[in-house]
């Protein structure tokens, strides 16, 4: 089958793209560099040369908290546009299947624990992220919209925060767990973290959200988001404890609480995708984290051993 996957070159992108050439689909790869996907020219050039059966639209502009209070404008704009020149060339060209990757962070700051899809519209979304978040939502407004009106089936799915090899691990804009380990592998005898550790979080590992997608892809196709979770949820506080245990950091862990939690609790309801496509998550925490920290090494050229 022929197959594009927007973002394909970034970290979730790359492990769908190969997971997928490795069951023998021709995957066109949209990178950025090639396609500016917040421009409909582009985007119309790229549906044009892919003439793709089945769409993945990973694209996003996205980091942690630091990068959304630097980038809120930037972030709902690029997410905000990506997702609405995709949906739109998807239907001018008849794309048969387009699974759109939303983002925990659309999820009210108080929704309660664990997040339900059905409790999404119940509030504005945790402040530091709202922009992005925001922008995500209004892409599955489009999508349930396009189902509605021209018959598109664009399928929407919700994957709590991911970490795994080769994800991005530049301080300025990476994710929890890139961040803790980049700064353990690298640190002597003191770390410095935002928050007071006391926020939950979800971490679903990357192979496990790319089995999600596929099976999302192949037997889901209603308008209804779906959750991909991985049914443990722990505080910021015991995951900074556990990638010192992994990486053998022996120094101190000092939380600055000048600086902001984020969203006080996230940790999702996964019954849906259990029920709908038969997906559960595979990898427990502490494995997933021993193989991204021997990647993060090996991809340093051995730092930190």
């Amino acid at each position: 089958m022929r197959t594009l996957v927007t973002g394909g070159g970034g970290f979730l992108g790359s492990h769908l793209v190969e997971r997928l050439e490795g069951s023998g689909h021709e995957v066109v790869v949209a990178r950025s560099v090639d396609y500016d996907l917040t421009a409909m020219d582009d985007t119309t050039r790229l549906f044009d040369d892919a003439g793709a059966e089945i769409v993945f639209h990973l694209a996003a502009e996205v980091g942690g908290i630091g990068a959304n209070r630097a980038n809120p404008g930037r972030y709902w704009f690029a997410n905000l546009a990506m997702g609405a020149n995709v949906l739109e060339q998807a239907r001018l060209h008849s794309t048969p299947k387009l699974v759109i990757v939303g983002t925990v962070c659309a999820y009210p700051k108080f929704a309660a624990v664990p997040f339900s899809e059905n409790d999404l519209w119940d509030g504005y979304p945790e402040e530091t992220n709202a922009p992005y978040g925001v922008a995500k939502k209004a892409v599955l407004v489009g999508a349930q919209a396009y189902r509605e009106q021209y018959a598109l089936d664009a399928i929407f799915l919700l994957p709590t925060n991911l970490y795994g090899p080769r994800d991005n691990f530049d301080l300025e804009t990476s994710h929890v767990i890139p961040a803790l380990i980049r700064k353990m592998v690298e640190a002597d005898d003191e770390v410095v973290l935002w928050g007071d550790g006391s926020p939950t979080r979800e971490f679903l590992y990357v192979d496990d959200c790319v089995e999600g997608l596929l099976l999302a892809a192949e037997r889901y196709d209603g308008p209804d988001p779906v959750n991909l979770g991985a049914a443990r949820e722990i505080s910021i506080h015991d995951l900074a404890e556990l990638i010192a245990d992994v990486t053998g950091y022996e120094g101190a862990i000092v939380w600055d609480t000048s600086k902001p939690n984020g969203q006080p609790r996230r940790s999702v309801d996964g019954s849906r995708a259990k029920e709908l496509f038969g997906f559960e998550a595979q990898t427990p925490l502490r494995e997933g984290i021993e193989r991204t920290v021997a990647w993060y090494r090996s991809a340093v050229a051995g730092v930190g051993t």
